[in-house]
């Protein structure tokens, strides 16, 4: 899922914005025909600070191994389900995961 995530560049793109508190962005949708949409973001949140660390980590990395612990950590503090490290299913970290960055807007 998190190698999915860092692969989809208008997420990255919108994170990195998302940093500035009081950034106005536009999200246009040419494949919808949708009127483009301007959204004014207030300061980030923990969750969405530590995936966007997580995100440019994995972008510019030489390493190449990429540990997503402070990211893990803020999933947990917002779902309590992911302690304990017990097997989970992607689709509900994903969902988890999203849900938990839009409540922080």
């Amino acid at each position: 899922v998190l190698q999915n995530l860092s692969q989809t560049p208008v997420l990255r793109e919108l994170l990195k914005e998302a940093k500035m508190p009081g950034t106005t962005v536009k999200i246009e949708s040419p494949e919808l025909s949708m009127e483009p949409q301007l959204i004014k973001l207030d300061q980030p949140g923990p969750l969405t600070l530590a995936m966007h660390q997580f995100l440019t980590e994995m972008q510019e990395t030489k390493k190449g191994v990429v540990t997503p612990k402070e990211l893990f950590a803020q999933v947990c503090k917002k779902t309590i389900r992911f302690k304990g490290y017990q097997q989970q299913d992607s689709h509900e970290l994903l969902r988890y995961l999203l849900d938990g960055m839009r409540t922080e807007e």
